[in-house]
């Protein structure tokens, strides 16, 4: 192989990768969809041109077949007149008619014929070209849903791989850890804001069951003048137990009094 052979088949390889590369098959089917019906007048054209010369030579036909019927009328008139001269030249005129009626009709069946098949190229066009269309669409559509698939792909690549899904992954983490540690921390204010009031309150219910014994024993006669500030005292710190030996005796000396 010559060196100019090798450099166009590399030349050709290049163009041909290249043109693969920029190639859209997209743009290409609906261009040859556009080439396809611009084709239609063309071919209407043609057609109505083929059938312009039929109908041509069916009126040429019809003046023909008139003037014989006329040269023909004419020469039995110049019989009958006895001019057979005028009768003779009329035969002349007659028999070119026939003549030319004879060729008319063999050009008007090629025409006829040459009529119907153009128009049936056309018909047999159109529906082809009806069905590549149909087949281009379709073709268009799977063009656009491949590459809508690709896209797509594309995009669940950057979900899986890459930076993006380790910081999707850390910012997760980071977010979880936040929202424990806050219900965490809710959780145990409200549990000791709950536990300090029912302190509290147990406090309170204790001071006031210590302030209602103090006054019942009161009443009673039990305390003495200077036992009630001392009971309240007690009352505040730890609560007297009725079981407490000296309050007993007290109760005992009362009831031996009486």
């Amino acid at each position: 192989m010559g060196l100019f052979a090798r450099i166009m088949r590399v030349f050709r390889a290049s163009t041909g990768a290249a043109l693969d590369k920029i190639e859209n098959p997209e743009l290409v089917l609906q261009q040859t969809i556009r080439d396809m019906r611009d084709r239609v007048p063309e071919l209407n054209n043609s057609v109505a041109q083929v059938m312009a010369t039929e109908r041509l030579l069916i009126k040429n036909a019809e003046n023909l077949e008139r003037q014989v019927v006329d040269l023909d009328s004419k020469i039995k008139a110049s019989v009958k007149m006895g001019r057979d001269d005028i009768a003779t030249a009329y035969i002349g005129q007659l028999q070119q008619a026939q003549l030319d009626l004879d060729r008319t009709g063999g050009q008007l069946e090629h025409a006829s014929l040459a009529s119907k098949q153009a128009l049936k190229a056309r018909d047999n066009y159109v529906l082809n070209m009806k069905k590549r269309t149909a087949e281009a669409m379709q073709l268009i559509s799977s063009a656009k849903q491949a590459k809508l698939q690709e896209q797509l792909a594309q995009t669940m690549e950057t979900f899986n791989i890459g930076d993006d899904a380790s910081t999707f992954n850390e910012m997760r983490e980071k977010i979880d850890r936040r929202v424990a540690a806050a219900e965490a921390k809710l959780q145990l204010g409200a549990a000791s804001v709950d536990n300090q009031m029912a302190d509290i309150e147990r406090e309170a219910m204790d001071i006031q069951l210590q302030d209602k014994l103090l006054e019942y024993k009161q009443q009673m006669g039990l305390l003495g003048s200077g036992s009630t500030a001392s009971g309240k005292q007690i009352g505040a710190g730890t609560a007297a137990s009725s079981d407490d030996p000296i309050i007993v005796n007290e109760t005992n000396d009362s009831n031996r009094s009486n």
